[in-house]
């Protein structure tokens, strides 16, 4: 697979990830533990045997551009190949910013005119998945076409999120919908994109729209030739808060199908923070831990069940975690309760402080469409107070102080937020 050059775009701002994307690229969002969700992306394309990548970036990309490093994690590293980031061209006119998928391979276009291709392979670094797209190039080649899109079968109900294609007995896309209110089919475009390198030049030069599912694919299918690959594994598109709560609970689940060690997928564990020398997690002989990933350097003092919990997790006596998320060096006080709760980094909860309280389940009051299925999120750096009962469908913005709070009582579906920032 030399002869195919891979685009990973991996510069989403990630709005409907609300704070956990507030500081890092949505593909830079904490997964599984150890894990950023852009490493399912890399490790298929390591495990597919491809070696050239270029990764676009843009929105708040630091902590993206330290993990890859030069990626030797996924063996992307030698003569041959390598990992290269490709930010924005800041200082051309009318460019500072990529404007949409096909725009963004447009601004790199001199990026893949020095390198030997014959396809090029677009990916998103934001999806949690296997594929082998050694399959995906051999169906390109196979039938002939221009361009070919991974697609599968979604809900109906979940179309509207889509670009939708309508196919032919051969796979041919013939018909295409993005985004359709009603739509005509569930076969939905999964981001993935496979060009005959030449066919994407002349395409970007000719066609100045910027993105691919709403301006390129269908003036394609009028012309070319155009196919859907068809997909039926795992795949989940972890844009929203409750489809990355949902993806991180599939892990516990052994019939949901995602299974890190079968999909081989890498991470960089030297990375600051992450793994490193973290030491061995301790479960003290009060502690109890059922059906859960616990990382190294968590210390296990209380209850922790069906959750996930990164390096350096401090869990104190008589404390519960259920349904829960908890990233990295975040500290759980004596008989905290913590349920279906997603707390960032840092975070600390005073003791007898419950997240997830009580049966009233309302949609969060400034943002119903992003939060309304019972969840509690809670910022990088928030310190909660002891004795605060937070109910569901609560946003707790990055970097509370206990003097942020309103009062010890936070109702269902509120916004706290610090003081500094109130107007």
């Amino acid at each position: 697979m030399n002869s195919t050059l891979v685009m990973l775009l991996a510069g989403g701002v990630g709005s409907r990830l609300d704070i956990l994307a507030y500081a890092r690229a949505k593909p830079a969002v904490p997964f599984g533990g150890v894990y950023r969700i852009i490493d399912f992306t890399l490790s298929n394309v390591m495990n597919s045997g491809m070696d050239n990548v270029g990764v676009l970036t843009q929105y708040k990309p630091l902590s993206l551009m330290q993990h890859i490093g030069t990626g030797e994690p996924w063996d992307f590293i030698g003569r041959t190949r390598g990992a290269k980031i490709l930010p924005p061209r800041t200082g051309e006119k009318e460019s500072d910013w990529y404007k949409g998928t096909a725009d963004a391979v447009r601004q790199n276009i001199d990026f893949i005119e020095n390198r030997d291709s014959e396809q090029i392979l677009i990916l998103s670094g934001d999806h949690i998945y296997r594929m082998d797209y050694s399959e995906l190039i051999k169906f390109h080649r196979t039938k002939r076409a221009d361009f070919t899109i991974g697609m599968m079968l979604v809900p109906w109900e979940e179309t509207v999120h889509f670009g939708v294609g309508i196919t032919n007995n051969d796979n041919r896309i013939v018909e295409w919908e993005e985004k359709p209110e009603k739509a005509h089919n569930n076969l939905a475009s999964m981001g993935i994109y496979v060009f005959n390198t030449e066919y994407l030049l002349e395409t970007l030069r000719i066609h100045q729209e910027h993105d691919f599912g709403k301006n390129i694919i269908p003036a394609a299918i009028e012309l070319d030739r155009v196919y859907a690959y068809p997909f039926d594994g795992y795949w989940r598109d972890v844009g929203t808060i409750n489809a990355y709560w949902s993806a991180n609970m599939d892990l516990l689940d052994s019939k949901s199908g995602l299974d890190l060690k079968a999909w081989h997928v890498r991470t960089r564990i030297s990375e600051e923070g992450r793994l490193g020398d973290r030491s061995p997690t301790l479960v003290s002989p009060k502690g109890s831990v059922i059906n859960s990933i616990i990382s190294p350097g968590c210390r296990i003092m209380g209850y922790v069940e069906n959750s996930i919990l990164s390096p350096g997790v401090f869990v104190g006596p008589g404390a519960r975690i259920v349904d829960s998320v908890v990233m990295h060096d975040s500290q759980i006080m004596a008989s905290a309760e913590i349920i279906k709760s997603i707390l960032d980094k840092n975070v600390i909860v005073g003791e007898n402080t419950v997240l997830g309280d009580g049966r009233v389940d309302i949609p969060n009051r400034e943002k119903p469409h992003h939060l309304s299925e019972g969840l509690v999120v809670v910022g990088k750096g928030v310190e909660i107070p002891t004795n605060c009962r937070v109910g569901k469908n609560c946003i707790l913005q990055p970097g509370l102080t206990p003097e942020d709070y309103p009062g010890k009582e936070i109702s269902p579906g509120e916004t706290v937020r610090p003081r500094q920032v109130e107007e």
